[in-house]
């Protein structure tokens, strides 16, 4: 490792992981421009996108934290020169994580319509909730394997090959999305949210399969599982117990917000769905910076670099928060076009208007939480990360959406109660790694 931390040095990381990772706002996103804009039901369909995306962002969330646990103990050994030690370690990551997967789709299909009713769902909205999860939930196993090897990767501090993959499936997404909810006349009959629904988990299958295909050519990593389990199989499943926690915490905000977005009515829903997408298109963006902080941390702290690690978080935070002004003025730039290309009903876009300079506002606040998140997943500081949420979440962000909604505020109960939780979570995390790493560069 190098005595500094460059820009150049950063951005080859951040820039390709900033690709890949907008590729799942991205799939969500365009099934909710193209459905929002059939010829029948587009309110409702698009409500319905909204709904089955929270639910199945909450389920990818919960269980992709492997990306991050595996991220961290490759980035750490390999600072460490030790890789060998835990070579069959992803493999076995991955299995358990997809049989999990398999035991979820099990659980759930058979129930998706009492799931939806809990998010306020009914009537036509509940019935495309459904229709679209039933064929949704079969990617899901084949996105928990990509977002696993994409772990792989990020330890190995190659982020070249996730973007390439996302790429190619972001692509092929929207351009199955546009034959299948159409159709083609003569040929495929116009299958609507159905079609949709199909489009993301044929992408998933194609990125699965890419993953696959790269992990084996161009790296040592085997992907055929062995046994008895590596020495590091405890402190993997540890971590992501620890993030399931938080992750769990993290979806208790999303399904609230969700549910009195539901609750509102149609127009409302379909408003939120589309605000709440381009929050994550924003976050995903930052995440860039968020994976580069990840995937040099841990590497740093294997190599026991503690001074660089202040460095590195010192300019992380500065590029961060500078992407996150740029996008936000971006936004502003393009905010009323944006709005219609998900919807063309009047009544949404009004209320779609009314909170969307309040996502826009947040966006440096978000750099800070999600660059330190990122940081303390590179670092293994999975316990500290769980608190925060748990904080976040139950004292500051439901004490604040009550509070708004008892005062009528809707949209913006929601929004405004969002950019409290994002200051409560990192605000905290920065305080942390400042007590944890500036004793230590005076010992080195």
């Amino acid at each position: 490792m190098k005595n500094s931390i460059s820009l150049k040095q950063i951005n080859k990381l951040a820039i390709p992981a900033l690709i890949a990772g907008i590729s799942e706002p991205v799939l969500s996103l365009t099934d909710a421009a193209i459905v929002g804009n059939i010829p029948t039901n587009a309110t409702e369909s698009l409500a319905a996108v909204g709904i089955v995306t929270t639910f199945l962002s909450m389920l990818i969330w919960v269980l992709g934290q492997t990306r991050s646990a595996i991220s961290s103990i490759v980035s750490q050994y390999l600072g460490a020169d030790q890789l060998d030690n835990i070579k069959n370690l992803p493999a076995q990551a991955i299995f358990i994580i997809t049989s999990l997967s398999l035991l979820i789709i099990l659980s759930t299909y058979p129930f998706a319509q009492s799931i939806f009713k809990l998010y306020n769902a009914t009537n036509l909205i509940l019935e495309y909730s459904v229709d679209y999860y039933k064929i949704r939930v079969f990617g899901f196993p084949f996105t928990l394997f990509t977002i696993a090897i994409f772990g792989v990767f990020r330890g190995l501090q190659n982020t070249y090959y996730p973007m390439l993959i996302a790429i190619i499936g972001a692509l092929s997404n929207i351009i199955l999305d546009y034959i299948l909810v159409y159709g083609i006349e003569g040929y495929i009959n116009p299958m609507h949210i159905k079609g949709a629904a199909y489009a993301s988990v044929i992408a998933q299958i194609l990125m699965a399969l890419l993953s696959a295909f790269y992990l084996l050519k161009k790296t040592s990593i085997p992907l055929k599982p062995s046994f008895p389990f590596n020495k590091e199989i405890n402190k993997f499943i540890l971590m992501v117990l620890n993030l399931f926690v938080r992750t769990i915490a993290l979806n208790v905000t999303l399904y609230f917000a969700s549910a009195f977005a539901t609750s509102y009515g149609a127009n409302y829903i379909a408003a939120y769905t589309i605000a709440i997408n381009l929050w994550f298109l924003g976050a995903f963006i930052i995440d860039g910076y968020a994976s580069a902080g990840n995937i040099l941390s841990g590497k740093l702290l294997g190599a026991k670099q503690y001074p660089l690690l202040i460095t590195l978080s010192n300019k992380l935070i500065k590029y961060g928060i500078i992407v996150g002004i740029i996008t936000a003025l971006l936004g502003a730039i393009f905010y009323y076009p944006l709005g219609t290309i998900f919807s063309k009903d009047p009544e949404v876009l009004d209320s779609f208007y009314s909170v969307f300079y309040i996502v826009l506002l947040m966006q440096p606040l978000c750099a800070l939480a999600f660059i330190f998140d990122g940081i303390f997943k590179g670092l293994g500081k999975m316990g500290y990360l769980r608190n925060v949420l748990l904080f976040s979440t139950f004292l500051i962000f439901i004490p604040v959406l009550f509070l708004l909604d008892g005062l009528d505020y809707k949209l913006y109960a929601i929004f405004i109660a969002l950019t409290f939780w994002i200051i409560a979570r990192g605000i905290p995390l920065i305080i942390k790694f400042r007590q944890l790493f500036l004793p230590l560069t005076q010992k080195t």
